[in-house]
């Protein structure tokens, strides 16, 4: 991989889940394939455990969410508390 680390964890930052976990999933296929050079499969594996750790981030952001919604006892929807996403 070209670039730096600093330079993937700011690309990372910037995706999606689904894109982040769209590339994690192509980094596990091509080190399960076992065709790349060592140095190349340590790369990808950096670069997946910062695509990981994204995503985790993402779904804890996204549950945290959720937890703010105020459910009766119906299990209907009554109220949302207001929550940025960063």
């Amino acid at each position: 991989m070209a670039m730096n680390e600093q330079e993937t964890a700011a690309e990372i930052e910037k995706m999606s889940f689904e894109e982040a976990l769209s590339e994690l999933e192509t980094i596990v296929r091509q080190l399960e394939a076992g065709k790349v050079k060592l140095d190349e499969a340590v790369d990808f594996y950096a670069k997946g455990t910062l695509l990981r750790r994204h995503c985790e981030e993402k779904l804890a952001a996204a549950r945290s969410r959720i937890d703010k919604i105020a459910a009766s006892p119906e299990g209907k929807a009554v109220g949302l508390t207001s929550v940025t996403m960063e």
